[in-house]
C-alpha cells in the first residue's frame, strides 16, 4: 500500500514532541510491514528537503507555521496527487484540510478533463477518478487533542480568544463536515470532536504507546531514601509547572524531608518566571531544577522518585504518566483532558481538582499511607504493559481495514 502521512513536524525536528514519537513509531511499523510510506512535513534549518531514511521518504516543504500549510497544499497538488492509496493527516492545532485537497469532486467541472474523459472507455475501477484518471486516495485524520483552553495559556489576549472562539472551532467544524474517518487518541479527544460536529460513526479510538518498555519487575527498584516528587516536561504556560512547585510547597510542612526534581527545557518567558519563583521560595534548597535530561537519566529519575506530577491544562494522552507507571511510579494529575484518560483514579494514580492545594493534599495522603501507595504503584505498573505502540499499530490497522474495505 502507498501511504502518505502529513504532519507539521517530523521526529528529527528540534521542536519535536510526543506527537512526533507516535508518528515515528507507527510509521516504523508500516515500513516493516512492507508499505511504501512518504512523510510530507515542514522544512527546518539544516534539514534536507528530500531525505530517504529508515525505509521511507521524507519531503520537507518550506514555510513558517502560518505559511507552511499553503506551501504543503501546493506541493501536494503539484507533485503528489494521485500517487497514494491512503493519506493520513495528523492534526496539530491547525489542520492542512487534506480531505478536501485529496477530493476529486471538482475534476468534472474542468471542460478539458471532461473532453479527455469522453475519449476514454468508461472506467470500471472505482479507485480511479473518471475525469483525471488519477488514484483516488482514502483520507484519514488523526487528532491527538484539540487546543481549546491552551490558547489562553500560550497566547496573549486577544489572540488567545480568537483561537479559542473562532479559528479552532471553524477549522474543526470544516474537518467534521468532510465526513472523513477520524482517529482520536483518547476518549476526551473523541468527546471534544463530537462537540464540533464529528459523528460517532466516523470516529475511532486507538491506543497510545510509550517508547521505553515497562520494567520486567519492580523487584530491585530502590526508591530514593528522601521522599521525592518528580516533574518532567518543558516549562510552558499550558503545562502549569508553577502549580507543581506550589503543590510541593503546600505539602512540604506535612512531610519535612520532601523534595522535588524538575526536568525539562526551561527556556522562554514562562521558564524564567518559574525559575524566579523557585529562587524566592523558602524551600528552594529542596527544589532541584535539572534542565534537559537524557532518556537514561529521565528513566532513572522516574524509577527512583516516589510520585510523578502532571498539571497540563490539556493533553491528548498523558504520555509521561504512562512512562512513569512503566517505571514503577504512580502519578498525581489534574482532572483535565488526556490526563484523566491516562489515570484510573484511585486504582493507578490520583486525579485531583486543578489547583495546587488539591494536588498537595493527594501527595500527603499517598506518601503517608504506604499500603495505599504500594497498591497504586503495582496497579499502575501492570496497566502500563497494555499501553504499547504494538497495540497502537494493531488498532490503526483495524481502522485502515475498516475504511478501505
Amino acid at each position: 500500500m502507498n501511504i502518505l502521512w502529513v504532519n507539521w513536524k517530523d521526529w528529527r525536528h528540534p521542536g519535536a514532541g510526543g506527537a512526533e514519537v507516535v508518528l515515528h513509531e507507527l510509521i516504523k511499523r508500516q515500513v516493516a510491514d512492507g508499505h511504501n510510506v512518504t512523510l510530507l512535513t515542514a522544512l527546518y534549518k539544516d534539514a534536507k528537503p528530500i531525505e530517504q531514511c529508515e525505509g521511507l521518504t521524507i519531503i520537507r516543504v518550506p514555510g513558517n507555521r502560518y505559511i507552511q500549510p499553503f506551501t504543503t497544499a501546493r506541493h501536494y497538488r503539484k507533485h503528489l496527487r494521485g500517487q497514494h492509496d491512503v493519506i493520513i493527516e495528523a492534526v496539530n492545532t491547525a489542520p492542512y484540510f487534506m480531505p478536501y485537497l485529496t477530493s476529486h469532486r471538482w475534476c468534472g467541472l474542468s471542460p478539458r478533463k471532461r473532453l479527455a474523459a469522453r475519449k476514454r472507455p468508461p472506467a470500471t475501477d472505482t479507485t480511479v477518478c473518471r475525469w483525471c484518471s488519477k488514484t483516488i486516495a482514502q483520507p484519514l485524520v488523526l487528532y491527538h487533542q484539540l487546543a481549546r483552553q491552551v490558547w489562553f495559556h500560550e497566547l496573549p489576549p486577544p489572540f488567545g480568544l480568537l483561537g479559542y472562539a473562532l479559528i479552532e472551532p471553524a477549522s474543526t467544524f470544516l474537518m467534521a463536515k468532510s465526513g472523513t474517518p477520524t482517529i482520536a487518541m483518547s476518549n476526551s479527544t473523541k468527546q471534544d470532536l463530537k462537540r464540533f460536529g464529528f459523528r460517532e460513526q466516523q470516529l475511532h479510538i486507538i491506543s497510545e504507546g510509550i517508547e521505553s518498555e515497562p520494567l520486567r519487575s519492580l523487584d530491585g527498584i530502590t526508591k530514593y531514601e528522601q521522599p521525592t516528587l518528580f516533574a518532567h516536561g518543558a516549562m510552558r504556560a499550558m503545562k502549569r509547572t508553577l502549580h507543581q512547585i506550589q503543590a510541593f510547597e503546600l505539602a512540604k510542612p506535612h512531610i519535612p524531608d520532601l523534595r522535588i526534581m524538575v526536568s525539562g527545557n526551561h527556556n522562554g518567558p514562562y521558564g524564567k518566571k518559574v525559575l524566579d519563583y523557585i529562587a524566592a521560595s523558602p524551600y528552594a534548597a529542596d527544589i532541584h531544577v535539572l534542565g534537559r535530561t537524557t532518556t537514561q537519566k529521565r528513566d532513572e529519575l522516574m524509577q527512583r522518585s516516589h510520585l510523578h506530577l502532571q498539571t497540563a491544562a490539556k493533553e491528548g494522552w498523558g504520555i509521561t504518566v504512562t512512562e512513569a507507571n512503566a517505571s514503577g511510579t504512580p502519578c498525581v494529575v489534574y482532572d483535565t483532558d488526556g490526563l484523566r484518560d491516562s489515570v484510573r483514579n484511585g486504582e493507578t494514580g490520583i486525579i485531583t481538582a486543578s489547583n495546587p492545594q488539591s494536588m498537595a493534599n493527594a501527595i500527603v495522603q499517598l506518601l503517608q499511607d504506604q499500603d495505599a501507595y504500594e497498591k497504586l504503584r503495582q496497579n499502575a505498573w501492570r496497566w502500563s504493559h497494555d499501553i504499547t505502540f504494538d497495540q497502537s499499530y494493531r488498532d490503526l490497522l483495524a481502522v485502515l481495514r475498516h475504511i478501505t474495505q
